[in-house]
């Protein structure tokens, strides 16, 4: 499996192009918008979109979906249906946010926790990761031991909690009981920043490692 970010939006959100090298076939994790940018990396590298994926309901990281369903026709999967008020609420967040008028979208498949994600011969393990947003989902691709972990943690901080069902507590036990067990090596991409891994927010960050919050 190969990946590509492409930072999309104001809010310079992380989203990805994974594919599959033997079949060309490609997920796009967290289209927030800019979907000219995903489109063009897909048609350089001859890729086939086959999958949109969604860790949550914020609108830097699914303001693109709909229209890039639109232009590809491909299903969506991905957040928790824990998330579908975020998604229905769509529109307001574009006002919130200051975004051009977002559409809703409705999810070919919600996730829970344990499902897995394919496309071409690669496939996804999903992790229900709630505390930044109720639905939260985070994909896990073992062979590679790499980690899509949208807005749950990030190099040296942890996901805001501040929005409307978002759960401090929640999310140290995402962490610390969802993906920290993956193991200190696996690296992560996360919403927003640097790639950083496991064992290194496991020793360092400060919001984890008992020196603060």
């Amino acid at each position: 499996m190969r990946y590509q970010i492409v930072p999309v939006t104001p809010f310079e959100q992380n989203c990805t192009v994974l594919w599959c090298e033997k079949t060309r076939q490609a997920a796009v994790i967290d289209p927030g918008g800019d979907i000219e940018r995903i489109l063009r990396l897909l048609e350089d590298e001859k890729l086939t979109l086959a999958r949109i994926l969604v860790t949550h309901g914020h609108i830097d990281h699914a303001g693109g979906v709909a229209a890039l369903v639109e232009r590809t026709g491909v299903p969506v999967e991905g957040p928790h249906e824990e998330d579908r008020f975020w998604i229905e609420g769509m529109p307001q967040q574009s006002k919130m946010f200051g975004f051009p008028n977002v559409r809703s979208f409705e999810p070919s498949r919600w996730l829970q926790d344990g499902d897995k994600v394919r496309f071409g011969e690669v496939e996804l393990d999903v992790l229900h990761c709630p505390g930044h947003t109720p639905g939260h989902v985070v994909f896990f691709h073992a062979p590679s031991r790499l980690a899509q972990v949208g807005d749950v943690l990030f190099q040296g901080s942890i996901g805001r909690t501040d929005f409307p069902r978002g759960d401090h507590a929640t999310l140290i036990r995402s962490i610390k009981e969802q993906l920290f067990p993956l193991g200190d090596d696996v690296a992560f991409i996360p919403g927003h920043g640097p790639m950083s891994t496991f064992g290194e927010e496991r020793q360092y960050n400060p919001f984890l490692s008992g020196r603060f919050g």
